[in-house]
């Protein structure tokens, strides 16, 4: 049984008409694989949490997902269905992201406190290896929400470009279509 290769050409044929009515998605994907990221990796950043114990990193935690949350809400907002952009809801949503940002280089600093310190400096190789781990997730996860706000900013830019993409399909003709008789005999 070999797979039909025209039914995968109409697979992304259909993705790339749909992205082209609704280019926006791009960034909200973008946004959505940065708030799965960081919930996937939370364990690793509680672990964390837990033994340094520095000034506000719970808090910078919590922060982080209830403007995760919050920022996905606001960016669907933004962009209503055959509407113009909701500018404050945008605007909303890019202050958000900007505070995840910091959130994450506030935590990251609190890390980094805790490994160079003097006194009770941790280690975080062996039974403490998700402090390393943590601060790798903190990271990409900055740089996949870096990568979101670019994509929203330069939405204007790809919007035209992604409408000039030919997405028609040739379809055969059956014919002379003069020669049909449609009058009743």
């Amino acid at each position: 049984m070999a797979k039909n290769p025209s039914g995968l050409r109409e697979f992304g044929r259909k993705r790339l008409v749909a992205l082209k009515r609704k280019p926006d998605m791009i960034p909200l994907i973008v946004f959505l694989f940065a708030f799965l990221y960081y919930s996937f990796n939370l364990t690793q950043i509680s672990n964390t949490t837990a033994l340094i114990n520095g000034p506000h990193m719970g808090l910078t935690e919590f922060a982080t997902m209830l403007f995760s949350t919050l920022s996905l809400v606001c960016f669907l907002n933004s962009f209503p269905h055959r509407k113009k952009v909701n500018k404050p809801m945008l605007i909303l949503m890019l202050i958000m992201v900007c505070g995840l940002i910091y959130c994450d280089i506030y935590y990251g600093g609190r890390i980094t406190t805790a490994l160079t310190r003097e006194d009770n400096r941790i280690d975080p190789t062996g039974k403490n290896a998700f402090v390393a781990n943590a601060q790798h997730v903190l990271n990409v996860h900055q740089w996949i929400l870096v990568c979101g706000l670019a994509l929203t900013a330069l939405l204007p830019v790809y919007k035209p470009l992604l409408k000039k993409i030919n997405t028609n399909i040739n379809v055969e003709s059956s014919g002379d279509m003069a020669a049909i008789d449609i009058s009743q005999e």
